[in-house]
């Protein structure tokens, strides 16, 4: 009989800790989908709209000095500006870009790259055909604007995914309680239990 019940108890103890160990690990898988969620909201999404924010910046002193036909601006700081917006191109380029994102910010860079062009002519038209300038800035708004909406609708995803995620621990934390009263119940059944003896 010493056996019996000494059987009863280990099956009752393994119950309770397979049943631990399997909410863990869900739960830590979760926990992870949630880290990597915020940790893509902060690294791709955030920094990525600073730097969308500060090329914008520098596409708005470059539309300044065309609409005042600055001469002192593309002598000298016109360089320091295209300097810095290739550090910010290549800082972006180095977070996560999804499809829609990265076609266009292949477009950006190709805009770019066409306005730094178009300034020089611009440059040596002794700054009065302005019209290619105009276009290219415009169209590099368009670009910032597009890759903005982007990083907010990004971020709204990896929101969901956070939230789904948390609403999955809460239940399976509610089902392992559900599911430890039960085995508590079964348990005590069990270890209660005295079968009868036959004569």
């Amino acid at each position: 009989m010493a056996f019996y019940n000494k059987l009863k108890w280990i099956l009752g103890i393994l119950m309770i800790f397979v049943l631990i160990i399997t909410t863990n690990l869900i739960d830590k898988n979760n926990f992870v989908q949630v880290r990597d969620s915020v940790v893509t909201i902060y690294e791709d999404r955030l920094i990525a709209n600073d730097l969308i924010f500060e090329m914008l910046k520098s596409v708005q002193q470059k539309e300044l000095a065309v609409a005042l036909s600055d001469t002192t601006f593309f002598k000298g700081e016109n360089s320091k500006v295209d300097a810095n917006l290739e550090t910010l191109i290549s800082r972006y380029e180095q977070t996560k870009l999804t499809s829609d994102e990265a076609t266009v910010f292949t477009d950006l860079k190709r805009n770019v790259g066409l306005l730094i062009d178009s300034e020089h002519h611009y440059i040596n038209s002794t700054l009065s055909d302005r019209t290619q300038v105009v276009n290219y800035i415009e169209n590099l708004k368009t670009n910032l604007n597009d890759l903005s909406k982007i990083q907010l609708s990004e971020g709204s995803k990896q929101m969901s995914i956070s939230k789904r995620a948390l609403n999955t621990v809460e239940l399976f934390t509610q089902i392992e309680i559900y599911i430890l009263v039960f085995l508590a119940i079964l348990i005590q059944i069990i270890v209660m239990y005295k079968p009868k003896d036959k004569s």
